[in-house]
């Protein structure tokens, strides 16, 4: 049993405070970002079968005005949200013992992978927002399984999104949703846990075990300023970057719609490849199908983008290139346009 397993007597209070910080933190942050919003737009859905206009509609024309507004709709979307995620991914490395984060999603098994979907439930994040989080567990040594349906679940998962899915799509969508979001999150994780090279740790839990090891030489708000220093650095800059490439491309990457697309095979496997790579804000999925399918995109094409759109991105994969290894990040980005593809066929026959 580690020194930090059990509080010492004479310490008690030094001992829980940090855990009952980082959840204070975590819950005021999360009520004021997302918990309350999120609540009073669920009204609007209810009432309106809408929660706004596609972010992806403005139709622009030349890749370096797509790109600035596209950056711009985007950051004032998620910000507030980024910025807690980089807090929190921060946070969780210096004022949770390590002993208790590795009982709780260390081993690398269902239980594990499990526990660590539930624990993304409550954050409804994108997977951008969840990613520096996602970075910040594996830096602690958390599991790869863990790690990445806590990831994954975050937007798949939503319980906001599923149930403004259901206002504003219905609610059949919904339970395709959520069916095929679990399927996905453990589906992915745990086979991603398996083809994981377990003796390589990456360099971000290399570096981790370092710091760990000088914790005790500095101050708890040097600690922390440290650690936050190296998740923005390793996270935010190439994030701003790919959303500007992505935000260019679109207009390439989504084509004009019609009623001649319909639910082909044609379409199935590109908008499944996109919607794996494009970034969005949460729930900014909903408000796109909407928008397609009512130019005449059929239900397959749509279902495929409703399952890939949120799960995982191109920005959020180049965010977490220093936590997994490689070929886990493209064996995610493969398996969720698989799973894409998939739910778009069977969205074709039951709804």
């Amino acid at each position: 049993m580690t020194s930090q397993s059990l509080p010492s007597p004479s310490r008690p209070w030094t001992f829980w405070c940090k855990p009952a910080l980082f959840v204070l933190v975590a819950v005021i942050g999360l009520y004021y970002v997302k918990w309350s919003p999120y609540y009073l737009k669920s009204f609007v859905a209810a009432d309106s079968h809408s929660i706004g206009g596609s972010i992806i509609n403005d139709h622009p024309d030349s890749p370096l005005s797509a790109a600035l507004a596209y950056a711009q709709v985007y950051f004032l979307a998620i910000w507030k949200a980024a910025v807690l995620a980089v807090i929190l991914g921060s946070l969780v490395q210096v004022l949770i013992p390590r002993d208790w984060l590795l009982r709780v999603f260390g081993k690398a098994g269902f239980g594990s992978t499990l526990r660590g979907g539930l624990f993304a439930l409550p954050g409804m994040m994108c997977s951008c927002c969840a990613a520096p989080v996602a970075a910040g567990l594996r830096r602690q040594n958390v599991s790869v399984g863990a790690a990445l349906a806590f990831w994954i679940a975050n937007p798949v998962l939503n319980p906001a999104t599923l149930i403004f899915m259901g206002f504003v799509l219905g609610w059949q969508f919904t339970a395709l949703r959520l069916v095929a979001g679990l399927v996905l999150v453990l589906g992915v994780a745990l086979f991603a846990q398996r083809i994981s090279r377990p003796e390589t740790l990456p360099d971000a839990a290399v570096n981790a075990v370092e710091v760990a090891s000088s914790a005790d030489t500095g101050s708890l708000l040097t600690r922390w300023m440290r650690t936050l220093w190296q998740l923005f650095w390793t996270t935010i800059p190439i994030y701003v970057v790919a959303v500007l490439i992505l935000g260019a491309a679109r207009v390439w990457l989504f084509p004009h719609v019609d009623g001649a697309m319909g639910n082909s095979w044609l379409w199935l496997v590109p908008l499944a490849i996109v919607g794996t790579l494009f970034v969005i804000p949460t729930a900014a999925e909903i408000p796109i199908v909407q928008t397609l399918m009512g130019l005449g995109l059929g239900t397959a094409p749509a279902v495929a983008l409703l399952m890939t759109l949120p799960s995982v991105s191109l920005p959020s994969l180049l965010m977490l290139r220093k936590s997994f290894d490689r070929r886990v990040l493209v064996v995610v980005a493969l398996l969720t346009m698989l799973v894409g593809i998939v739910s778009g066929a069977v969205g074709a026959l039951l709804l």
